[in-house]
């Protein structure tokens, strides 16, 4: 079964002209165009309703996944695009930390450190126009953390300059 969503429903609505119903899906579809919209012209893209939105989502999915990196269970370049160099560097530095104390030890609690983390609050704040600092609570088996974020627009494209994690 596929879902259908709330744009394409409306285009897929047809006139039932035996019986005058309205059918989903049926060979002679009428395609409707939003309101205002000229015929032949693209669609608009779609826009985040709040740039504090748009900046709250990638600093709520970069510390999720930031967290899973020093877990162990994803590969650091996955935040390449996302992170600063520098920034990607010294979360790799805590990352091979973690896991040459883990090996050297056998710690059972230093193996649950930043297991199952989940970002449980987080809260931006614009400095500047274009650049925004947030912060966010993360919860794992051992503890609660802390970590604090600031992110630039540059060339259309958010970036993380400053990551620490508590």
């Amino acid at each position: 079964m596929t879902a259908v969503t709330p744009a394409r429903a409306v285009q897929g609505l047809a006139t039932d002209t035996k019986n005058g119903r309205r059918s989903i899906g049926s060979s002679r579809t009428v395609a409707t165009k939003p309101a205002g919209q000229a015929a032949g012209t693209n669609p608009a893209p779609l826009r985040p309703v709040s740039e504090a939105a748009e900046v709250r989502a990638i600093t709520r999915g970069t510390v999720q996944a930031s967290m899973e990196v020093l877990a162990g269970i994803r590969p650091i370049h996955q935040l390449a695009r996302r992170l600063d160099p520098r920034c990607l560097a010294a979360l790799q530095h805590r990352a091979a930390l973690i896991r040459r104390e883990l090996t050297r030890t056998g710690n059972p609690a230093l193996a649950r450190l930043h297991r199952n983390s989940t970002v449980r609050s987080v809260r931006v704040c614009e400095v500047t126009d274009g650049i925004y600092e947030a912060s966010a609570v993360v919860v794992d088996d051992v503890r609660a953390r802390a970590v604090a974020v600031r992110l630039e627009r540059s060339k259309q494209v958010w970036r993380i300059v400053e990551l620490v994690i508590g």
